[in-house]
């Protein structure tokens, strides 16, 4: 049987579409530029995603080292979520895509 090989990344942008992967979390990214947000709040804002979904990309971008994740210890339970300095640093990425999205989002067909 044939070994399978680990298909290795062939550009440096694969990297960053690897962490900012899948609809919600550059949505959720957008959401915590402004400052530490509450679960409940995240899920308010985003509107259609699930408790399930907000909780796993939550999960992956702690484990990515973009969100970082405050319990608080309280009753009843408070939690924040707020990017660390590596998340933050997705930032301008993501004002450059709002620009280019205002100069150029009305030439694509949805």
């Amino acid at each position: 049987m044939a070994e399978k090989k680990e298909k290795g990344v062939s550009c440096p942008v694969e990297t960053t579409l690897a962490v900012m992967a899948g609809r919600w979390k550059i949505l959720i990214i957008h959401q915590l530029v402004d400052g530490p947000k509450r679960f409940n709040q995240l899920q308010r804002e985003l509107g259609a995603i699930t408790h399930r979904t907000l909780t796993q990309q939550l999960r992956e971008m702690e484990e990515d080292g973009l969100v970082i994740r405050t319990d608080y210890s309280e009753i009843p339970p408070r939690v924040d979520y707020t990017l660390s300095p590596r998340g933050m640093t997705l930032k301008p990425i993501l004002i450059a895509m709002e620009e280019w999205a205002y100069q150029h989002g009305g030439y694509v067909k949805k």
